[in-house]
């Protein structure tokens, strides 16, 4: 006997930690096998049911057992439970009375039950011991756990028993030592990808999935189709609709991912490989007996196998997608906070700096009694650090709004070169215009955007403003519109300052982000440009900024033309 197919492939499989063979010395497994036996005891009577009814299928088609289900089963159940080495050590043994007992059951001799319970056991203790330690915690939802669970305990812990059990029956019975080595390989294979990730995706999260009535529907109706489908291909009448398979297979993994595509692995195998060693199916007439089942293995393995790779992506997609909206959703509710606290803070703030304004003004026009040349200096320095605050506080409060979409505009036809100007008349009247020019490019056409023009002056003021301050070196700002071909209309704002860096470009439209100015003889408190980027989107528009240190820089934005 040998081998196995069986079933395929795992399931979801979320163990905390990554779990090795013998992790802890002991921690009571031994009292624990004792007081709840039950799963331990029904999965070694599950093996010996396997093993006889495996053996008997293959002895009534003239073979050697191609169908193969209790080491699967042995794989799975022993890597639902980590409870250190005695457990582990009390239920091996457990296993290899199993399959003593089965093998005896059946009638092999003394030499053959030794050599199969020898190759069974080594087969499943590697099997154990390599998903443990390579398994990537046997998180059987994700890519790298399932190409690990594949790699190791489907593909290469059947190896060495294959090669023990080939070399046996060569000199025990005189068997072919490759078919028999590739059977014992590739059917045990099948056993620990299908049964075995089956049990291992019995998990109750996979299980509340097919819970609702709806989902059971159609989780039979599907596992019905894939079950009548093969039974077609490989019964009697051989009916040719072998086509529909990998849609069909397909859509199962998508529908009922782990779960789902480890019953239908294992519908799949059992009618392949078992139709095919009664001599039935499209390898019937091309093969003998052996590689009949050989060939229904493979296509078994081959075809239907990497499919659990799909679901593995598709629960992964699944996963990222839940972690994403869950972070999302952290982020929008701390971003909610933030615009409550800094609407809050301005609104404090703006009251009493009004207050200390209307006193300094006093003060300094001497209102509130004789004052002298220094009171009077005092007076306007704290008039004008107060008249910032009040700015700030402004910002902030419209940072707040339109974070929170609380900012209206009224977009409307506006003429940008009439805008322009405006802007650049309020600018030469600030005393940071002092020794600049600022100019207007002539353009040769009306520029019309559609726009809120009181929002998309702030936004160029801004512009402006920081061009006056930043570039002084350049001696000019120079303000221009042009039209694109794809219906736009940029403006721009150049300075010829010291320029950007890319990196502090990536972190330019940051609010409270001065790029390392805040220590710098320049005033500001890096909301401008951060509240500039809002606005704009707000009117449907794009923002940037080009530079290059050195060489200044350009800061546009782009509106439909009106």
């Amino acid at each position: 006997m040998s081998v196995s197919p069986v079933l395929d492939t795992p399931g979801a499989v979320r163990p905390a930690r990554t779990w090795r063979l013998g992790s802890r010395l002991d921690d009571g497994g031994a009292a624990l096998f004792v007081s709840k036996p039950f799963e331990p005891i029904a999965a070694a009577l599950g093996v010996i049911a396997l093993v006889v009814l495996a053996v008997l299928f293959a002895r009534s088609a003239g073979l050697i057992a191609a169908l193969w289900g209790a080491g699967g089963l042995a794989v799975g159940v022993w890597l639902r439970r980590d409870r250190g080495r005695t457990w582990d050590l009390c239920f091996a043994a457990l296993l290899t009375m199993a399959i003593a007992v089965a093998e005896i059951l059946v009638g092999n001799g003394f030499e053959q039950t030794v050599l199969f319970t020898a190759a069974n056991m080594l087969e499943i203790v590697l099997a154990v011991g390599l998903a443990r330690r390579f398994g990537d915690g046997l998180n059987l939802t994700t890519i790298n756990g399932v190409m690990r669970f594949l790699a190791t305990a489907v593909l290469l812990a059947p190896l060495p028993s294959a090669v023990l059990a080939a070399a046996g029956l060569g000199v025990l019975q005189g068997a072919d030592v490759a078919t028999t080595f590739l059977t014992w390989w590739l059917g045990h294979a099948l056993s620990i990808a299908g049964v075995g990730g089956l049990i291992l995706g019995l998990s109750r999260p996979e299980a509340l999935r097919l819970r609702p009535p709806a989902r059971a529907l159609e989780a039979a109706v599907l596992l019905s189709l894939v079950g009548l489908l093969f039974y077609s291909i490989f019964s009697p009448w051989v009916a040719p609709v072998g086509v529909l398979s990998a849609p069909l297979a397909l859509l199962v993994a998508v529908r009922l991912r782990f779960i789902g595509m480890s019953a239908a692995i294992i519908l799949i195998t059992t009618f392949a490989v078992g139709g095919s060693m009664q001599g039935h199916g499209p390898y019937a007439a091309l093969f003998d007996g052996p590689g009949r089942a050989v060939m229904a293995q493979v296509l078994a393995l081959v075809g239907y196998l990497p499919i659990l790779i799909v679901v593995a992506v598709l629960e992964e997609r699944d996963g990222l997608t839940r972690k994403a909206k869950a972070a999302q959703l952290r982020a929008e509710r701390a971003s909610d906070g933030k615009s409550r606290l800094l609407a809050n803070v301005s609104h404090e703030i703006k009251s009493p700096i009004a207050g200390v304004i209307g006193i300094g003004e006093l003060w300094r026009e001497g209102k509130l009694g004789t004052t002298t040349e220094t009171q009077v200096e005092m007076a306007e320095m704290l008039v004008k650090t107060a008249r910032q605050i009040e700015t700030l506080a402004y910002d902030l409060l419209d940072v707040a709004r339109a974070e929170a979409g609380a900012v209206s505009v009224d977009l409307k036809p506006v003429d940008v070169p009439a805008l322009l100007e405006d802007i650049r008349r309020s600018a030469i009247l600030h005393p940071e215009s002092q020794g600049m020019r600022i100019e207007i490019q002539p353009v040769s056409t009306r520029q019309v955007v559609t726009a809120d023009s009181v929002r998309l002056n702030q936004v160029l003021s801004n512009f402006v403003s920081n061009g006056l301050k930043y570039g002084r070196s350049g001696g000019v700002v120079r303000l221009k519109a042009g039209s694109r071909a794809d219906g736009w209309v940029r403006i721009e704002v150049t300075d010829r300052g010291p320029g950007l860096s890319e990196a502090k470009q990536a972190e330019l439209f940051e609010p409270f982000n001065r790029l390392g100015m805040e220590r710098s003889t320049v005033e500001g408190h890096g909301i401008g440009l951060a509240l500039a980027k809002r606005l704009v989107e707000l009117q449907g528009g794009r923002i940037g900024v080009d530079s290059r240190e050195g060489h200044g820089a350009t800061f546009w934005v782009e509106l439909p033309a009106a």
